[in-house]
């Protein structure tokens, strides 16, 4: 029996992935690990602490696993690819076998985002030359923040950012979970590099499935880039308005219109957007 930890349980993408291991294995396989621990005894699994800065907890958390999926940090670029290493290190003094790590796709250079990336690459390349057997997942942009962000869009009467005609590399958290779970629990992925995203869209073609999900009539306006980070620093600070300003100029710049593998490594296809607007719109789980 195969013992699987995943980090960060307590976030969004974590909470998803022991989820859907769950579903997949039941609860006897899977360990949760969370930097406070509290906040994800709702998830029924063992939960262990799993703080990226105490590499000593890490050591004692992952004895006795088998396979650990490192979710990518959320601290500044410099400070988490030390953070990921504290993990690697302690997974392979603990004796764990495999390393499942969610990466990101985006350009490395050229865009107030590229530090993000350049230091999931540096942690790709920590993971490879670990030792252990391993998979990477380059994550697309997940598609929900602009579900939660519809009432400030209906405000607006339109999407505005600096995307232009860019095409994006959208996945929602859910797909990414059921791939990640087939990546962790299958050798047949062990040595692998996925792009993990559904069907690219511009923000027009977004704009449109939004309107037939929420019955809206938004619009895409393009902003220049510097208007657009000035906008957004001034809604969310200066580290998150930067960071959100280099992704729309990563798409803008077609850094996110890469080729998807998640068929490859989900075992299925991705979820079209068709299918998932029409349950946003009917009210179903999407």
């Amino acid at each position: 029996m195969v013992t699987i930890a995943v980090t960060a349980a307590s976030g969004h993408l974590g909470h998803a992935i022991v989820k859907a291991l769950i579903a997949r294995d039941g609860t006897d396989t899977v360990i949760a690990l969370a930097r406070t621990p509290e906040k994800a005894k709702d998830l029924g699994v063992e939960v262990r602490p799993g703080d990226y800065d105490d590499r000593a907890g890490l050591e004692r958390s992952l004895r006795g696993v088998d396979v650990v999926l490192l979710v990518s940090g959320m601290s500044e670029p410099d400070e988490r690819i030390g953070q990921h290493r504290n993990v690697i290190e302690a997974a392979k003094s603990a004796g764990v076998g495999k390393i499942v790590y969610t990466s990101v796709q985006g350009p490395a250079d050229g865009t107030s985002f590229s530090p993000v990336v350049k230091s999931n690459r540096q942690t790709e390349q920590d993971v490879r030359e670990s030792g252990l057997e391993w998979v990477i997942g380059r994550n697309g942009i997940y598609i929900e923040p602009d579900i939660d962000y519809i009432e400030s869009y209906k405000a607006a009467g339109e999407i505005s950012n600096c995307a232009g005609n860019g095409k994006c590399g959208y996945t929602t958290r859910a797909e990414l979970a059921y791939a990640y779970a087939q990546m962790l629990v299958s050798d047949a992925h062990n040595g692998q590099t996925y792009n993990l995203h559904g069907e690219s869209l511009t923000q027009a073609q977004l704009a449109c499935h939004l309107n037939q999900a929420f019955g809206t009539s938004l619009v895409y306006r393009a902003m220049s880039v510097e208007d657009y980070r000035q906008d957004r620093i001034a809604e969310l600070g200066e580290f998150i308005g930067t960071v959100i300003t280099g992704i729309y100029s990563g798409i803008l710049e077609g850094g996110f219109d890469n080729i998807s593998n998640y068929a490859e490594a989900a075992g299925r296809p991705h979820q079209a957007w068709s299918e998932y607007f029409s349950r946003i719109r009917s009210g179903a789980p999407t």
